[in-house]
């Protein structure tokens, strides 16, 4: 047995929140510009020393796969003797009170609980096109949210005067931080790079690069669709709030405006998961696998009896936000119950018991939770919806992966899976048992898939992702250092 070590939906196809960027044999990443901890070595201890006691504000888009990373990240400051504190929906305060930072809750905001949009948007609920749905949540979920978030984050700085602000780079504020309250900004990417490039078709649509001539004049007109027909609204939305507020709107989509406005944006990943592009924005770094906090271990770690007896080992997840059961876990038991792989099942709480009533077989554990750490090492294929977190955690893991999601920005994690031949796209949401078997068989027997995740996950290792985020956050305090407020320049508007 192998022991390794361990929303933005843009398209009616399209498909966040906890994957990421790795070095493929055969694919030529040199390039794209990144920077690893041998690029990170300008500033001395004595530097960092000097950057603690700073004040920062945490702030991200409520969703689990915005806010989890970045824990790792505030607790790391915190630790280092940062005034650390967090301004994010009241679905976070419990999280946030374990951590010990202190939480700003959402005031003129709208509260979105759990990402529960037809709740909050009961008109939503009637839009069919999968499309139209997600044009009203760019409009609903992100622009018209921004103003809120800068008006909140102005009042939370009348008796917290924080330095510098860290989001996600899904975080609707940005251009308002930079612009308007003229803090420095660091965004962190929590899903594949957003920013359009001359090189590649829109993202969002799950689609990978095609060369040659017709194929990059099909790729400039896809990109020209998508921001002047097909988000046309939003963009048109935009531009009116940012008038509003005084900004100049150049003419981007919203999610390269949040790329662009950023003082940096550091890319969880590393450049072998990304695409080639030649027009990399210049505020992008790579940080390698940015990973939410973990408790430092008081208990030991997770095992199974049948672990021993199993020589080949399939961990299957679809996170904790799908709590349909029956799009890839049933599929996934359907197609190896009683089979020579021990199935090992995490349901993140969703339909355990009925799970476990359902299939019974000896070769089947089915738990709400357990550590990646723990049972990663033991996997020989991964199956999952597509997190970016969990395919992280493959990586790093060297173990190759089978993906099956197209939403929430999925299928462009999924489309990079199966374009650096890290695994197996499904390109579906709805997995067949039949599907499921015959991927597996397809890496089980081509160590292609085993060498490419291996070589990735060397890549990926390369990276100091602490390093690095100390080291930025040096250099951008010492290039823009924070203005005082000031208060007669802050609009207080109710519209």
């Amino acid at each position: 047995m192998r022991l390794s070590l361990a929303i933005h939906q843009v398209f009616l196809r399209a498909d966040t929140n906890l994957c990421f960027p790795l070095m493929v044999a055969g694919f030529n990443c040199a390039k794209i510009t990144h920077m690893n901890t041998a690029h990170m070595s300008a500033f001395t201890a004595e530097d960092v020393h000097a950057m603690r006691g700073k004040k920062i504000l945490f702030a991200n888009f409520p969703a689990d796969g915005h806010f989890n990373p970045l824990t790792g990240l505030a607790m790391h400051l915190k630790k280092q003797g940062n005034d650390v504190r967090w301004y994010t929906s009241a679905t976070y305060a419990k999280k946030l009170e374990a951590l010990q930072i202190h939480h700003y809750p959402f005031q003129r905001a709208l509260e979105i609980p759990n990402n529960k949009f037809d709740e909050v948007f009961p008109e939503r609920a009637k839009i069919k096109s999968q499309t139209k749905k997600l044009i009203f949540d760019i409009i609903h979920a992100f622009i018209l949210r921004s103003p809120e978030y800068y008006h909140d984050m102005t009042e939370i700085r009348r008796t917290f005067q924080f330095d510098l602000v860290i989001c996600d780079v899904m975080y609707s504020a940005i251009p308002f931080i930079s612009k308007k309250m003229k803090l420095p900004v660091i965004s962190i990417g929590v899903a594949p790079l957003m920013e359009s490039s001359k090189d590649l078709p829109p993202n969002g649509l799950g689609l990978t690069p095609v060369d040659g001539f017709f194929g990059r004049i099909k790729q400039s007109l896809l990109r020209f669709a998508a921001d002047h027909v097909i988000f046309k609204k939003p963009n048109t939305v935009m531009k009116q709030v940012f008038a509003k507020y005084g900004m100049i709107h150049k003419g981007s989509n919203v999610f390269d405006v949040l790329v662009q406005k950023s003082d940096l944006v550091l890319q969880i990943g590393s450049p072998g998961f990304e695409y080639k592009r030649s027009d990399l924005g210049k505020n992008i770094r790579f940080a390698g696998a940015i990973l939410p906090y973990r408790k430092p271990r008081t208990s030991e770690p997770w095992t199974h009896e049948k672990l021993a007896r199993y020589q080949k080992v399939i961990l299957a997840t679809q996170g904790t936000v799908e709590r349909d059961s029956k799009k890839l876990l049933v599929p996934v038991l359907e197609a190896f119950q009683n089979t020579e792989y021990l199935v090992v099942i995490t349901t993140g709480g969703n339909d355990t018991a009925i799970l476990r009533q359902q299939y019974q077989a000896d070769n089947i554990i089915i738990e709400d939770f357990i550590p990646f750490d723990d049972i990663m090492p033991y996997a020989n294929v991964y199956i999952t919806n597509g997190g970016y977190g969990g395919v992280m955690l493959s990586i790093e893991n060297e173990v190759p992966l089978v993906v099956a999601g197209m939403h929430e920005g999925k299928n462009e994690i999924n489309a990079r899976v199966g374009y650096f031949k890290l695994g197996v796209d499904l390109k579906t949401e709805y997995p067949t048992a039949a599907q499921l078997k015959k991927a597996v068989g397809t890496i089980r027997s081509n160590p292609m898939f085993y060498d490419n995740v291996r070589i990735l996950g060397e890549e990926l290792h390369t990276y100091n992702s602490y390093q690095i985020f100390d080291d930025s956050i040096q250099e951008m305090l010492a290039k823009r250092p924070a203005k005082k407020m000031q208060f007669a320049e802050v609009v207080m508007s109710d519209n």
